[in-house]
């Protein structure tokens, strides 16, 4: 296992979630409404650490974060998509996903065992309302939705409104050339429009952007910043690019690319310190390597398999058949924990799609 007298992971995650807490309630400070939530969430958030820390006392390390990919179906062909390329996303009727009633038990066990945020991706997330309805029920657990932005309509307004622990986070390029390279004609525009709703609204949400070696300078200006604190977004996370296919290596950000956006990083927490900037796997440096594989999270997929991370899709243990605790504990996690997988450097953003022969070799020696 990893040496905890250098790096106190259980530490570090109290920290860390509570830093989020704290940035987010000075983030909605002008939003009553949100900010009465959020004081409620931090009471809840510190009661989840507790548990967590209890748990971790007695063998059993759970990370504050998990990501549910609750779909696998998607309106739109972005390039490059990883969730297509590893078939994690398709065209094709949903067959044998989660139901909503297993969703919700998820979210429950997620809960007792002192889980904070549950990140809700696809496919495009927003497709399953009824999920995401769930979730808003769960309200001592804030559900960032990563969604394409397409499926906004009044009666997901009025969800956002009533359940505020339900934070949509929207995907963008940069301007409105790239991103609608990338997603589709008219798409940044569709975007941009919903966010302009979310400030009429006095609704939070967020922005989540895929960094490459083409728009790395752009993303990271204030000038692009400024577009996005004009609409009232108050939580931005840049992601790297992960080049699932040959075609897109040269797309994944380099040393440079790395070096520049760690600096620009810095200027813009200092000039936006009213929002949570957030850069993966940039920021993971701090948490001593990669934080998939339930060092600080990991990944159900939409048919409940328990995996390290999206860009990492090997389960050896099923959610549907288990519970959420035993999942936690999978043999294939403890392994990548302790024989140092999570660690190294890599190219773009993620050491497990880099090292996947390894991590297919430790899975093919897991015992039956």
């Amino acid at each position: 296992m990893e040496n905890r007298n250098s790096f106190d992971l259980q530490k570090h995650i109290e920290q860390g979630v509570e830093a989020i807490v704290a940035e987010t309630l000075k983030a909605t400070l002008k939003n009553p409404k949100e900010s009465a939530f959020m004081a409620k969430f931090a009471v809840a958030s510190r009661k989840a650490s507790k548990t967590r820390l209890k748990l971790e006392e007695r063998g059993l390390h759970v990370p504050g974060f998990l990501i549910a990919s609750i779909t696998s179906s998607c309106n739109l062909h972005c390039a490059g998509c990883y969730s297509r390329c590893s078939n994690a996303t398709n065209d094709a009727p949903p067959v044998d996903q989660l139901s909503n009633e297993e969703w919700l038990r998820i979210f429950r066990e997620a809960e007792e065992l002192g889980v904070s945020f549950i990140m809700l991706a696809g496919g495009e997330s927003m497709i399953r309302r009824d999920i995401v309805e769930a979730a808003g029920k769960m309200r001592n657990i804030i559900f960032p939705v990563f969604t394409n932005g397409t499926f906004m309509d009044e009666r997901y307004f009025k969800l956002l409104d009533d359940c505020r622990n339900l934070i949509p986070v929207l995907s963008i390029e940069g301007g409105p050339e790239i991103t609608d390279a990338r997603r589709g004609s008219g798409i940044y525009r569709l975007v941009t429009d919903n966010m302009r709703k979310f400030k009429e609204k006095g609704l939070i949400f967020g922005a989540s952007i895929t960094v490459t070696t083409e728009n790395v300078r752009a993303v990271s200006s204030p000038a692009f910043l400024d577009t996005l604190m004009e609409q009232g977004c108050k939580l931005v996370i840049f992601v790297e690019f992960v080049p699932v296919t040959e075609e897109a290596v040269h797309l994944a950000p380099g040393a440079a690319e790395r070096a520049y956006l760690a600096e620009a990083m810095e200027t813009l927490r200092q000039r936006y310190n009213e929002a949570v900037l957030l850069s993966f796997p940039g920021d993971e440096l701090a948490m001593g390597g990669c934080m998939a594989a339930g060092r600080e999270f990991f990944h159900i997929n939409s048919h409940g398999g328990a995996e390290p991370c999206p860009f990492s899709p090997y389960s050896d243990v099923n959610v549907r058949d288990t519970s959420l605790r035993e999942a936690i504990a999978s043999p294939l996690f403890r392994r990548l924990q302790s024989e140092g997988v999570l660690s190294g450097e890599h190219v773009g953003g993620c050491v497990l799609f880099e090292k996947r022969d390894q991590v297919e070799r430790i899975l093919t020696e897991q015992p039956l």
